[in-house]
């Protein structure tokens, strides 16, 4: 599969003579950052977008240029409440949304959390596994129902993933030392595997899914780091760009962040990206587990799309959530 964007296209280039009128798109974290440009970009293109956010003024607030853009150029937007760290929450959301029984086109799972202290959801899972996975876990498979043939899920993963594979046997730090960035690694892992094995259980009745890493972005979602902790990483990220021979690291707008959520979800072919993990509007690589690369390079570790590592994650987070979806 070839195409003319790269690391530095935005939404609107991707975009770009795409009409999304008459589509439904559910998109999480709405509040901030990549959510909201996400939602902007699509109901632009004359999308419907359902915007999920746990905090709604603040998405109302956030939201004033999607409402425009949407108005200006056929498209529509609302929010609905979700918190993804409170399973009651999740529910209730799935629940509203079935109880509409308007379909979706594409789900894009965006919210998220990054490099929180150690703490634990509502229900009790640890922050970053329980929020940014088994949330949406819970709540794209109770809404799949309206995902008829055609549609995709794209749930937002990172390069993060290559901080750790998933830990089945203590997915909440019971037994293991606490690490913000091992914690956060599983949970991106995660929802490469999730998208994993969503693909393989629905891609018969023509719904497909893929991860994506939106690249690195100055947003909220690095609220948990200080100042100096995030120069000694981007220091240390340049030293082993420079050892690979590539450019220092270099911020993406949140336009350019992303365009890869919606070059997946509305653009490229998806049989191309279906089951797969892209980044840079492109699919990406898969890097064995022992090769060293830096944080910010390009890949995917094998882990995070093997699928019997995502099937025996599906199980565990049935387990973990008390619910089970049959294929």
């Amino acid at each position: 599969m070839t195409n003319a964007f790269s690391a530095t296209s935005t939404t609107d280039q991707v975009l770009e003579g795409v009409d999304l009128r008459g589509k439904r798109i559910l998109v999480t974290g709405v509040s901030a950052g990549i959510g909201v440009e996400t939602a902007r970009s699509l109901a632009a293109h004359g999308a419907h977008v359902v915007g999920a956010a746990r905090d709604l003024a603040k998405a109302e607030s956030a939201t004033s240029q999607v409402r425009a853009d949407a108005a200006a150029h056929g498209g529509g937007f609302e929010l609905i409440a979700l918190d993804l760290a409170d399973l009651k929450s999740v529910r209730a959301c799935a629940d509203d949304l079935l109880a509409k029984g308007k379909g979706f086109d594409l789900v894009i799972a965006n919210a998220g959390v990054m490099a929180t202290p150690f703490g634990h959801t509502t229900d009790g899972f640890e922050t970053q596994f329980g929020t940014n996975h088994l949330g949406h876990f819970v709540l794209v498979n109770r809404c799949a129902p309206l995902m008829g043939a055609g549609a995709r899920l794209v749930n937002l993963a990172s390069s993060g993933h290559r901080f750790s594979n998933v830990d089945l046997d203590d997915p909440n730090f019971a037994q293991t030392p606490y690490d913000p960035f091992v914690a956060y690694g599983r949970s991106k892992t995660a929802n490469i595997l999730f998208a994993r094995a969503f693909d393989e259980r629905h891609r018969s009745r023509g719904v497909r899914a893929t991860a994506v890493h939106p690249g690195g972005i100055q947003t909220e979602l690095g609220r948990h780091m200080d100042d100096s902790q995030l120069d000694g990483m981007i220091e240390k990220m340049n030293e082993q760009l420079a050892a690979e021979g590539k450019a220092p690291f270099q911020w993406k707008t949140i336009p350019q962040g992303a365009a890869t959520s919606v070059w997946a979800g509305v653009v490229a072919p998806a049989e191309a990206v279906g089951g797969r993990y892209c980044e840079n509007c492109h699919l990406g690589e898969i890097v064995a587990d022992d090769v060293v690369i830096s944080a910010i390079s390009e890949g995917v570790r094998g882990y995070a799309l093997d699928l019997a590592n995502a099937l025996a994650l599906w199980e565990k987070s049935e387990e973990m959530v008390g619910e089970s979806f049959p294929a």
